[in-house]
């Protein structure tokens, strides 16, 4: 009797656990791919760095992109690459937050400041902690002097498209600012490339950083782009 009610105990939890999942298998999704795969890709990246100081394919990449090198290219990688914080990043977040502050967004504005400036402190505190001297391949037309692992030009520019994507989810902006902020990240991220001012692993590791942190942050705050409809939609 004993055990057919421990079994019956077992047999309850297992089905309430079951509902449970089916109840929030959504945000259960998003917190797998959205924030522990990016997380532990970052994880497995900063590993190989602080062991090895360098990954097998970072140097072949680096390489072959280095043969599609041109004066024309040059420039235009150079221009390109200053609208990953400088000229486009930076001025964009705020214009979106002082938008965010003027239709009193309050919850859309934390999140967005949160995200940002987060992001941009853990960027800072890995350099110091990994140390990664830059690349040394070739004589760069824009060098940079400061450490390599991750790429801050990554992180701004992914961070600045997910926290956007998720403010706009629901909105009929949300896909093509997905699409054309896709397109921007991944152009940003070659010009870092191309200049031979960061390997392939950093790139990869801003990126998976960015998401996992933008995307950790939304799961805590639940920005939403429209806040009257918050409360019938399940967090991001």
């Amino acid at each position: 009797m004993r055990r057919f009610k421990s079994w019956q105990r077992l047999g309850a939890l297992f089905e309430s656990g079951w509902q449970l999942i089916r109840r929030h298998y959504q945000a259960l999704l998003v917190l797998f791919v959205g924030v522990l795969l990016p997380l532990q890709i970052f994880a497995e990246l900063a590993g190989e760095v602080w062991e090895k100081e360098g990954l097998a394919w970072d140097q072949p990449i680096l390489l072959w992109l280095r043969e599609t090198a041109s004066p024309q290219l040059d420039r235009f990688a150079v221009v390109l690459t200053q609208f990953g914080v400088y000229w486009g990043v930076f001025p964009l977040a705020l214009i979106i937050g002082l938008v965010l502050l003027g239709q009193r967004r309050w919850r859309s504005l934390t999140y967005y400041s949160l995200t940002l400036i987060g992001s941009m402190l853990i960027n800072v505190t890995v350099k110091s902690l990994a140390a990664r001297s830059r690349p040394a391949l070739w004589d760069s037309p824009a060098p940079e002097l400061d450490y390599s692992f991750p790429s801050g030009h990554a992180m701004s520019s992914m961070t600045f498209i997910a926290a956007l994507v998720i403010l706009l989810r629901g909105s009929r902006w949300q896909w093509l600012v997905t699409l054309l902020g896709g397109i921007f990240v991944l152009a940003i991220g070659w010009t870092r490339l191309y200049l031979g001012v960061h390997y392939p692993s950093d790139i990869v590791a801003g990126w998976a950083a960015s998401i996992g942190w933008a995307v950790g942050v939304a799961l805590v705050i639940r920005p939403y782009a429209h806040p009257q409809r918050a409360r019938h939609q399940d967090p991001v």
